[in-house]
């Protein structure tokens, strides 16, 4: 999925959409891109001498890719908004700082009646920078 095809089901815009790319995704697999840019505004001062994406950034760019594995639910609505509701077993390995291309790359644990849970990692160039498992429901009423 391209960046046209993101938009229509995330609610997210600039600048807090945090995801370029789908690079893959079906009912229980995804791998997403996030590249990280240093025009981002979080970088004027988290840290100015030192650049690093924060965590919490992290963690909603992983959320932000879970919702491609929710679109390929039976249940999922064109116009439906996913909601992040838990985060657990949050591991923040290593910065990630601009230049970066963090790929995205999640699978569906569980899943019942619009209430999920995934497990993320976060990685650059192979090496997991950040890992969670987050928890999601799905709400189609908009």
């Amino acid at each position: 999925m391209d960046i046209t095809q993101i938009l229509q089901f995330l609610p997210h815009r600039y600048p807090f959409l945090l995801i370029d790319r789908v690079l893959e995704a079906d009912e229980k697999r995804f791998r997403a891109l996030k590249n990280v840019t240093f025009n981002e505004p979080h970088f004027q001062g988290h840290f100015p001498s030192y650049p690093i994406m924060p965590g919490v950034l992290i963690l909603e760019a992983m959320a932000q890719a879970s919702v491609a594995v929710v679109t390929k639910q039976p249940e999922f609505k064109p116009g439906g908004l996913v909601f992040l509701v838990g985060v657990e077993e949050a591991r923040f390995r290593k910065p990630v700082t601009p230049g970066d291309s963090l790929l995205l790359e999640g699978e569906l644990l569980q899943y019942r009646r619009g209430l999920g849970k995934v497990r993320v990692e976060a990685k650059v160039e192979g090496e997991v920078r950040a890992e969670a498992t987050l928890t999601f429901v799905l709400r189609n009423e908009a």
